[in-house]
């Protein structure tokens, strides 16, 4: 049977995508070099799983109700500053940064971790990081062109008053074509609700 390409995530609100495709807009500069993320297509990754055995749905999608049972809805903000990874100097990926309840973030990421570890699933090795990823550079982008990149990003500042609420976790299946990424949503599971 053929593995399903995945990720859990959390979906975003339509008024901030368009938020997004419109801090593309601005940083759209004569970049051919630069990878688009279709702003319909943004989402908060909290666990890329790779390919997965369709089999396995139904238990990844029990991992992420375990994970969410204790934690009750909350907000996050979007930041006023772009960034990138690894750095402004070296430009690879463009992401918006988050701010608001960022503990409560990181305390559902950490169990989303336990909950898929017992089905097999790595660790991340690396801190967690919340961003929204707008672009990635390709490989052949020259290291003059990925420094001035970074000074473009440093000069432009994000509308602040984004909100996302955030109430439930989606897996996500990832389609790679030519033009891009195409990501379906295969089940879901809420944060606990408040009484």
């Amino acid at each position: 049977m053929e593995k399903v390409r995945s990720f859990i995530a959390i979906e975003l609100p339509a008024e901030l995508r368009q938020g997004l495709a419109r801090i593309q807009a601005r940083l759209k500069v004569d970049k051919p070099r630069v990878k688009w993320v279709d702003p319909n297509s943004i989402h908060l990754t909290l666990k890329f799983l790779g390919n997965v055995d369709p089999a396995m749905i139904g238990a990844i999608t029990q991992a992420m109700t375990k994970s969410t049972q204790s934690i009750s809805p909350f907000q996050l903000e979007v930041q006023q500053g772009l960034g990138a990874f690894p750095n402004l100097k070296r430009v690879q990926v463009v992401w918006v940064d988050l701010g608001g309840e960022l503990e409560k973030l990181g305390q559902l990421q950490g169990l989303l971790e336990t909950s898929l570890s017992s089905l097999g699933f790595a660790p991340e090795t690396r801190a967690f990081k919340p961003h929204l990823t707008l672009a990635r550079l390709g490989n052949e982008a020259s290291p003059e062109e990925r420094q001035r990149f970074g000074e473009l990003i440093a000069d432009t500042k994000f509308e602040p008053g984004y909100s996302i609420r955030v109430d439930a976790l989606s897996l996500m299946k990832s389609q790679l074509t030519r033009e891009g990424a195409i990501y379906s949503k295969l089940s879901s599971a809420e944060l606990k609700k408040d009484l």
